[in-house]
């Protein structure tokens, strides 16, 4: 049975084309022009609904992968999981998607399309075996063809793929804009909005729950939650980015099966777990993931520690980290991963090297270490890169550097890569212990000073952390006179 969309006419509504990317503006028009439906969708439009600058644009079409292809050749196809199109123009990509449903409709042991071919949306009918050679004059019975005669395709995995419990593996079934609509995970990112008429298309009520002030999954909360875990950390995330509450339904599902946020793919939690943080709400979004106990899923050693006393007072380290990332956020500065963990974790690793050294190890191995022992015990959750704890490493290991303001080694230290890095995690350090604050007004006149000197670059290929070789080259020893060169022979 379809569902009657509601749709508001641009007479009731505030989006204007003059708010759209001109690059996705010019996308919707392509597709439209070469006899497709091509729509504005997510939170894309869910953003401009409520007067937010959208982070990105996203296109769904009727048009297959392969057939978006066809029409811009700054296409690239990516993706397993979903097959997507990206339009790559100078300074932005246009992520395009086909409308998907979450109806299988092909047994799961149908065959593969080759290799060469995956960029096509459906898979087209497996070729016919050939059939069975006559006789030969001879009697001996059917002679055995030959590899050229008879080549046999691989079985192609299904486009829709789940776990026994539900979870989705793989989802590339096409559908119609109905389907997709109601295949999205929230009510208010299933809103499209039509370059053909200026219109949003609504099949699930997001307009409704954007005046509410609501979140809501679309479907059975249970059921949708088990297909994708990473969709309760999501809610976690409109809800405090956009000041919506999560409605009844969906909150008691998502505290019911928290625990298989854990499930979760990890590089996805990744990418996820730099959103959750880095756009200017993560303090709020901290507190809303420990009140519904997914933090501890996610981070659950840090998550620990947090729960602890030190000195007979409890850890506000994390928090204070959130907070003053948020505000560099909303200040209009970018604040890179490696920042946003080493600002988090600092205190709890600090900790952890202060114990190897005392147990007797190096003071550069204990930090090691310690930065090692957080990364093991947190990349099952969240696949953390090794580059990214080498980086933490280095900006811990250079606050001994700041204590030395004599001679020529301040300037020596300010010249040096990471030095940067290194001065925003005491700046914060000192604001949050207490400590060194003359030391941090100190370096901050010292900048001021020699602002216009440039800061040396790494060399390509070059290592600069403190555990790496960065001995001189060796010079060659002058050839004695007289001496012989051997020569290859040809």
């Amino acid at each position: 049975m379809s569902i009657e969309p509601v749709i508001t006419s641009r007479s009731q509504h505030p989006i204007s084309r003059k708010w759209i990317s001109p690059n996705a503006v010019r996308v919707l028009y392509r597709l439209k022009e070469e006899g497709y439906h091509a729509y504005l969708v997510g939170g894309g439009v869910r953003d401009l609904l409520l007067g937010r600058e959208p982070k990105d644009f996203d296109i769904a079409t009727d048009a297959k992968p392969n057939e978006i292809k066809k029409i811009f050749r700054n296409c690239r196809l990516i993706g397993r999981r979903f097959r997507l199109a990206h339009i790559h123009f100078h300074d932005e990509i246009i992520e395009v998607a086909t409308f998907r449903s979450n109806i299988a409709e092909e047994p799961a042991a149908e065959a593969v399309v080759p290799p060469d071919a995956a960029d096509t949306a459906a898979a087209p009918e497996p070729a016919p075996l050939p059939e069975p050679m006559p006789p030969s004059p001879e009697g001996e019975g059917t002679p055995i063809a030959q590899p050229s005669e008879v080549r046999l395709e691989k079985p192609r995995p299904p486009r829709m793929l789940k776990t026994e419990d539900g979870m989705i593996l793989r989802d590339n079934v096409f559908g119609t804009p109905e389907q997709d609509a109601l295949r999205r995970d929230f009510t208010v990112n299933a809103l499209f909005y039509n370059i053909a008429n200026f219109s949003v298309i609504d099949y699930v009520g997001g307009m409704d729950d954007l005046k509410k002030g609501l979140i809501r999954i679309i479907g059975d909360p249970m059921v949708r939650f088990t297909e994708d875990p990473v969709r309760m950390v999501r809610a976690v995330r409109f809800s405090a980015m956009l000041g919506l509450t999560i409605e009844e339904q969906t909150e008691q599902a998502l505290l019911d099966l928290r625990d298989r946020v854990g499930l979760a793919n990890a590089s996805r939690m990744w990418e996820e777990v730099q959103k959750l943080f880095l756009l200017g709400e993560g303090e709020k979004t901290f507190q809303l993931l420990r009140k519904y106990g997914m933090f501890g899923i996610i981070f659950p050693a840090l998550n620990e520690w947090i729960d602890t006393e030190s000195g007979g007072f409890p850890h506000i380290w994390v928090g204070k980290a959130f907070e003053w990332v948020d505000t560099c956020v909303q200040s209009g500065k970018k604040v890179e991963p490696h920042i946003l963990f080493a600002l988090l974790a600092g205190q709890y690793i600090e900790e952890k090297a202060e114990g190897l050294r005392k147990n007797g190890l190096a003071p550069l191995e204990a930090l090691d270490k310690a930065v090692t022992e957080f990364l093991a015990e947190h990349t099952p959750r969240v696949q953390i890169p090794r580059k990214l704890g080498l980086m933490i490493r280095d900006m811990l290991w250079n606050q001994g550097r700041f204590e030395k303001t004599q001679g020529k080694q301040p300037l020596y230290f300010y010249r040096r890569p990471g030095f940067r890095d290194a001065f925003e995690y005491l700046r914060f350090s000192s604001e949050v212990t207490g400590q060194r604050l003359e030391l941090r007004a100190w370096w901050k006149e010292f900048i001021k000073v020699h602002a216009n000197l440039p800061e040396a670059k790494p060399e390509p290929g070059k290592p600069h952390t403190p555990s790496e070789r960065s001995g001189k080259r060796r010079r060659r020893r002058p050839r004695k006179p007289g001496a012989k060169v051997l020569k290859p022979t040809p």
